[in-house]
């Protein structure tokens, strides 16, 4: 007996469509391509201004940092770094999710990846752009940061090599680079589409010189696919090898609380369950905004809610494993690190930190919980306030009591210090706002092909992937 087929090519029993609303490639195209084409609306202007005028206050503070260094921020003796590392880890943890959901989840062939992809490789561009303002502006010097690169300068001087830091400066922006290509060529077929539709001369020239030359000929569909799957395998190990080398930063030190081997898989379990938060937090609000509940659906967030169910009770446990160690190890000052995180002057961050990040995504065992959009989006925004939370437990707490009782001193944020983390969260949403105007929010080209249309063994229309206008 012949199996009814729903849009994922496989029996029906059990499984919710991915995409819903009876759409054919021609009203995808149209769904997805009338935010670009429409009058901007009201709405996006409400969430564009607000975002350059956080924007405009990163401006400010990291002018007025350079014009007076960074005695303007909390850093005090012990604690040399403060926000900005927080504030560096925690973005680059927000574009891990991206990437797995891009390359990772494409080489294991999962089609419910295909609503969210694009948004979340976007999500993953901007998240780095982020992160690597406060490494920049953290060194004090900014004029002399190329001293970082392996470029030849008038010292005479090449940089330690065996230092973490130095491993992030090549880390991070290789993983820029493979993820700006990875986004840009998935753009490609889209941008065609949209050159194709345009009606205006201007509009034509702008996504026609983005699209180089795409005619969707089969050769330019072979090219395609072999690109995008070789860009799918260099991404791939950046997303384990980026967040580890970020934890480097710490484990390579004698710290206590820092000098542990658990860092790396730990960190990574960190960002992927952070990033994928924020991919909820915005997928839920776009959804709404450009009606695309169709596209969009209840199983894609329901599948992203058991992903940071599973990647939260990671942490848990590596939360559990790190008193373990301590207690294990016998170094009284090992042990007094994690007791003082737990009971002493930064309690009350620690214990943030484990209510938001191993005990609130614990509701996601149950499926109404998981496919509640309002559940959703409270817990998304809850996850990376508990993930930022984790990033100053571990910055702040392994540094304010170190081995000698007389520099011991509390650490406390100042006016500058909140001003930039504001700004940064105002870069990341301005330019997500912009994407989301002028650029296809869902693959197209992608989505296409979880279409009953595109399973040549069954009744749907035998149509190319790129589908009319």
């Amino acid at each position: 007996m012949a199996h009814q087929l729903d849009n994922t090519h496989e029996p029906v029993e059990g499984r919710a469509p991915l995409i819903l609303g009876g759409h054919d490639f021609k009203s995808l195209t149209g769904k997805v391509a009338e935010p670009l084409e429409r009058k901007t609306p009201l709405g996006w202007w409400l969430c564009f201004l607000p975002s350059v005028a956080m924007l405009s206050v990163l401006g400010i503070a990291v002018a007025w940092l350079f014009w007076e260094g960074v005695g303007i921020w909390g850093l005090n003796n012990p604690v040399g770094w403060g926000w900005a590392i927080v504030n560096f880890v925690f973005w680059v943890g927000i574009g891990h999710a991206g990437t797995l959901i891009s390359a990772i989840l494409f080489l294991f062939r999962q089609k419910w990846r295909t609503s969210i992809n694009r948004s979340a490789e976007a999500m993953t561009i901007f998240a780095v752009m982020c992160a690597l303002i406060f490494p920049g502006i953290h060194v004090g010097r900014v004029w002399v940061a190329y001293w970082m690169f392996p470029l030849p300068n008038q010292m005479a001087m090449w940089p330690n090599f065996r230092s973490p830091l130095i491993w992030d400066v090549f880390a991070v922006s290789t993983y820029a680079t493979v993820s700006l290509l990875f986004w840009y060529v998935g753009l490609i077929p889209d941008l065609a589409t949209i050159r194709d539709r345009a009606t205006s001369r201007l509009k034509k020239i702008i996504y026609g010189l983005f699209a180089l030359g795409w005619r969707a000929s089969t050769r330019h569909w072979q090219h395609y696919e072999r690109a995008y799957l070789i860009l799918a395998a260099l991404a791939t190990p950046l997303v384990l090898s980026v967040h580890s080398i970020v934890s480097m930063d710490f484990a390579a030190s004698q710290l206590p609380g820092w000098h542990t081997t658990i860092f790396p898989p730990y960190f990574v379990a960190g960002a992927i369950f952070s990033g994928f938060a924020m991919v909820v937090t915005l997928m839920v609000i776009c959804r709404k905004a450009f009606k695309m509940e169709a596209i969009l659906t209840l199983r894609h967030f329901e599948n992203m809610a058991k992903i940071i169910m599973v990647t939260g009770m990671m942490v848990g446990y590596a939360y559990a494993i790190e008193f373990f160690i301590a207690a294990y190890s016998g170094n009284p000052y090992e042990q007094f690190v994690f007791i003082n995180r737990a009971f002493g002057p930064y309690a009350w961050a620690y214990w943030i930190m484990v209510g938001c990040n191993v005990l609130s995504p614990q509701i996601f065992w149950f499926k109404r919980f998981r496919t509640n959009l309002k559940v959703l989006f409270v817990m998304s925004i809850f996850v990376n306030i508990g993930m930022w939370f984790e990033r100053f437990v571990i910055v702040v707490t392994s540094l304010h009591r170190d081995f000698l009782p007389s520099s011991w001193d509390y650490y406390s944020p100042t006016f500058w210090d909140v001003l930039t983390l504001i700004g940064s969260f105002g870069l990341f949403f301005t330019m997500f706002c912009l994407f989301a105007r002028f650029l296809p929010m869902v693959a197209m080209a992608e989505v296409k092909t979880v279409l009953p249309g595109a399973d040549p063994h069954g009744d749907g229309p035998k149509a190319v992937i790129q589908g009319a206008d």
